[in-house]
């Protein structure tokens, strides 16, 4: 039997021709040029937790329609369809919602960045449909002048919505529509609003007091009062309202204009490697030259007579059992490691790299409780990542309010996600998240934080909330954003000026970092004496007599 060169069997090949072909024919006009803005989770992403990036209770759009497990959710769309229809103004029916999005066909194909299967008929049905219960949901978090208003709620949906929500199954769609997969273009809503409303200007007042509440209820952030309003016409979809609520597209202009390569203060001295410090390095290095340039005649019978196994065995004997002791049972972990690093030395270098795990890359800033005990204090901003900022003269370091819950990690991560998919500047949201694995290392760091009101923590304990920071960007590489990195650049030149961090670096250095250096003397050190003890046993040191200059004159 031949291959079937089809690896997709449900994939329509006639639907895919008519839909190119008709691509080709018909001239999109410039305001219907619509970028790609709804994109598919990089796999790099989304092994590090898939159920953060894949619907659980209800797909939007056609990336997730199609799956059993959410067809539950079918029928309660179908119940808001049914509402939405009654809204229409005029004696329009449903179907002259679905005749207006089979319209604007091609520019909402040109907004997902995969290929949609779908015929034009079923593609405007579903867009008509998810919009509607879109809609219906994002009309509990209707404000209008500083209220919270409810409009119309189906007494079907009752136990799955709700007002304050509490329930398990409002939560879990609160998850879902905010995922980057489980985005439709922002136009449809507008589109299905003002069939309702009869004016586009009525019908994005509207959509714009659905997503200010709807992001002021779900954001992690604080929003502030003052925040000037979106423009909805150029938001693409829900998500990408959301991520202009949290990282203005003001601050991404001027972080575009300045230099991206900002590598902190270069005047700040850095630490030196505490591991294999040079001088040390030298120090070996020349005892090696005259370790060699000794290796002649007896010289090299007596090092094999050290080197033999026996002779191993009778030096490490007396070690070992001194080790046991307490005022020298501090050298023996020294001791043990320099003996394991020699062997190491003796493998291969492949074998070495091959055991050693990979290097996990985090942003270079003390955590909050190293700061702390340098008296850096920390004070609660509202707003946006803009608000980030680090006072020298005060020794504060100011961070936005940031809350969590059940649904933050999913937040953040699509947040991310989308960012990297589609944004041409720099990775503000992805380098925040960065600043926070950085800072926040365990619990307590977290504690702190949440007694100075940074963090508003509504998961079980501060544990899980530090888990969460320290897996977010795991997946993400290294990002700069000049704005942040001065910050963190400012935060480590005022930690490292501090006299204790200098003390303790130095220690580093100096003390435990010239182990090798002391242990070597201290091997001398025991060597002369075992010489000198073996010297006295054989030719009787008590029978010596040391005279001293006093008695010879004397003499």
């Amino acid at each position: 039997m031949s291959a079937n060169p089809n690896p997709n069997p449900s994939f329509d090949e006639c639907r895919w021709i008519i839909n190119i072909r008709r691509t080709l024919e018909e001239e999109l006009e410039s305001d219907t040029d619509f970028p790609v803005c709804i994109f598919s989770v990089p796999k790099t992403l989304r092994s590090s937790d898939p159920d953060a990036y894949t619907p659980q209770q209800v797909a939007i759009g056609p990336y997730h329609s199609w799956r059993p497990e959410l067809y539950d959710m079918e029928m309660y769309k179908l119940t808001v369809a049914k509402r939405a229809q009654r809204h229409i103004n005029g004696d329009h029916k449903f179907q002259y919602v679905v005749d207006q999005l089979k319209e604007v066909d091609l520019k909402i194909r040109a907004c997902y960045h995969k290929y949609l299967n779908f015929s034009n008929e079923a593609l405007a049905w579903m867009m008509a449909i998810d919009a509607s219960f879109l809609l219906e949901f994002l009309q509990i978090y209707t404000i209008e002048e500083d209220k919270l208003t409810t409009t119309y709620s189906s007494r079907s949906m009752s136990h799955l919505l709700d007002n304050g929500g509490t329930k398990a199954a409002h939560n879990a769609i609160l998850g879902d529509v905010v995922m980057l997969e489980n985005q439709i273009p922002l136009f449809v809503l507008r589109k299905i609003v003002e069939v309702q409303y009869s004016s586009l200007e009525l019908a994005d007042d509207m959509l714009q007091y659905m997503l200010m509440g709807f992001c002021e209820e779900l954001s992690p952030f604080k929003m502030m009062k003052d925040l000037p309003m979106i423009d909805i016409s150029e938001c693409t979809h829900l998500l990408d309202f959301l991520y202009d609520t949290i990282v203005p597209k003001a601050e991404l202009n001027s972080e575009v204009t300045e230099d991206v390569q900002y590598q902190g203060d270069e005047n700040q001295p850095k630490e030196a490697d505490t591991d294999d410090p040079v001088y040390i390095n030298y120090f070996f290095i020349l005892i090696c030259k005259l370790h060699s340039m000794l290796d002649i005649g007896p010289i090299r019978l007596i090092k094999k007579l050290l080197l033999s196994r026996p002779a191993k065995f009778f030096l490490k004997l007396p070690w070992t059992i001194l080790s046991k002791l307490p005022g020298l049972s501090i050298l023996a972990k020294p001791i043990q490691y320099y003996n394991e690093e020699n062997q190491s030395h003796a493998e291969s270098p492949s074998r070495r790299h091959m055991n050693k795990p990979p290097l996990v890359e985090e942003i270079a800033i003390p955590s909050v409780t190293e700061l702390a005990k340098v008296n850096v204090h920390f004070s609660a901003t509202v707003g946006n990542i803009s608000t980030f900022c680090f006072d020298t003269k005060t020794a504060t370091l100011h961070l936005p309010t940031i809350n969590f819950d059940v649904n933050t990690e999913v937040i953040l991560r699509n947040l991310v996600a989308y960012e990297a998919s589609n944004a041409s500047g720099p990775l503000v949201l992805a380098r925040y998240t960065e600043l926070m694995n950085g800072i926040i290392d365990t619990e307590e760091d977290v504690k702190l934080l949440r007694e100075n009101g940074i963090i508003l923590n509504r998961l079980k304990s501060d544990a899980e909330v530090a888990n969460l920071c320290n897996g977010m960007n795991k997946s993400i590489r290294l990002t700069k954003v000049p704005h942040i990195d001065k910050v963190i650049g400012g935060v480590n030149k005022y930690y490292n000026s501090q006299w204790k961090v200098k003390f303790r670096k130095n220690m580093k250095v100096y003390v435990f970092g010239s182990w090798k250096c002391l242990t070597l003397l201290a091997t001398i050190m025991l060597l002369l004496l075992m010489t000198l003890q073996a010297f006295c046993s054989v030719y009787s040191c008590r029978n010596f007599k040391f005279i001293s200059n006093s008695d010879r004159l004397v003499s």
